[in-house]
């Protein structure tokens, strides 16, 4: 099993651009049939929803294959087990809204410093809201690995849910998120993932980690910009309604989806699950889990071919020092790069690079809190960058020679 690259990069108009995208953990590039569902919609199915007249009915059937679509994208045993919204952010706010009549004072909430500030600031601010505690699960400062022994010690008989990344965008580390469900789970406790920074890089499947919320961001898949929310079903039920009063708890995702998800995006998520289906075929008769599945295999090979050309370049480099894991272990990894250069500033690194025209970027990348906790902010951050599966060798090349005359 290989990915034909060749095959996948004609599929991103983008990419004939004269510039290196490695800023995908950002926001990636999207392929043409993504962007042809949605002028397929606007252009000819662009009415309202809920309708009798035929239209009507063309529209809601597309819509609603675009939800069908992100439920094989993370294996959900229901459709409406997915809440789609405007972006990642929101959708954390809004289920921290729609948790908030279940915490009492002296309950407790357990994050990482190792977040996202959007997975760790709602969970805050409900908190002190509702006078439940939170309690840090810190990192390692030398591993920089979350230990699971740390989160047993953690957990008591008032903590009611745990909020991890399932891959930190500023470390590139992919944390046991199955392992840690089932010892929350033993605990009595809920998991919330934010999938964000993994999603474009391995399959997600709900099901087999058994989480309970699990959010990312479609245009970090390759789709538009973008949002979904997993919910389990019977954690669904009991969220409070966030919409209008006539909604019961049983309306579900609506009752938590305020307003109506953007139906020309939510359509063209078709197009994310076609794409990778596409490069992942080997065998007609096989599902599109299974093709998704033989396109992720593929996906992490790729990048973690990419990932080791860059950082045994990074490992011998006087004066570079790698924030998170030096090797590319598939298990344990993905292609995001953070590294900061002894004495000198990240963004003067960066903006030196930018004359090569190759897009990778600098700071702290909302995890704020990792950031400071390890005193990377007097460097105004780190330089971070983000490969996905349609980067090449040759770019990577290029960047290593942009590395060298900027560092």
């Amino acid at each position: 099993m290989s990915l034909d690259i060749d095959f996948v990069r004609s599929q991103f108009p983008s990419l004939q651009s004269e510039w290196v995208f490695m800023d995908n953990a950002g926001g990636a590039q999207v392929p043409r049939m993504v962007v042809d569902r949605i002028s397929d919609y606007l252009l000819g199915d662009n009415v309202q929803l809920g309708a009798s007249y035929g239209p009507s009915q063309v529209s809601r059937g597309k819509v609603m294959a675009g939800r069908e679509a992100v439920k094989t994208l993370v294996n959900a045993r229901h459709v409406e087990e997915l809440v789609f919204g405007p972006s990642s952010t929101i959708q954390f706010r809004l289920l921290a809204d729609a948790l908030a009549s279940q915490f009492a004072p002296g309950d407790e909430i357990i994050v990482t410093n190792t977040d996202h500030e959007s997975h760790v600031g709602p969970w805050v601010r409900m908190a002190a809201e509702r006078g439940a505690t939170v309690r840090f699960w810190n990192c390692d400062p030398e591993t920089l690995e979350l230990d699971l022994e740390d989160l047993a010690a953690l957990m008591t008989e008032r903590t009611k849910l745990v909020c991890v990344t399932h891959v930190s965008n500023l470390l590139g580390t992919i944390n046991p998120v199955k392992r840690i469900a089932r010892l929350v789970h033993e605990g009595g406790a809920r998991l919330c993932v934010d999938g964000v920074a993994f999603a474009p890089h391995r399959a997600i499947d709900v099901q087999d980690w058994d989480v309970d919320y699990y959010g990312f961001s479609l245009y970090k898949v390759f789709g538009p910009h973008h949002a979904v929310l997993y919910v389990k079903k019977e954690c669904l039920l009991e969220l409070d309604n966030i919409y209008h009063y006539f909604f019961t708890k049983e309306q579900i995702p609506g009752k938590v989806e305020p307003g109506n998800p953007n139906y020309e995006l939510t359509y063209a998520c078709t197009g994310i699950l076609g794409y990778l289906t596409e490069i992942g075929e080997k065998n007609r008769d096989e599902s599109d889990r299974q093709k998704l599945e033989n396109a992720f295999h593929d996906i992490a090979v790729h990048e973690a071919h990419l990932g080791e050309r860059l950082l045994s370049y990074l490992r011998q480099k006087e004066g570079v020092k790698i924030i998170g894991r030096e090797d590319a272990d598939i298990d344990h990894r993905v292609a995001t790069i953070s590294f900061v250069v002894a004495g000198q500033k990240s963004d003067e690194i960066v903006t030196r690079v930018d004359s090569s025209r190759i897009g990778i970027r600098f700071g702290d990348f909302y995890a704020r809190r990792l950031a400071e906790d390890l005193g990377l902010m007097d460097m105004n951050g780190v330089v971070r960058v983000s490969m996905v599966h349609y980067n090449t060798d040759a770019e990577v090349d290029r960047l290593i020679t942009a590395l060298d005359a900027a560092i």
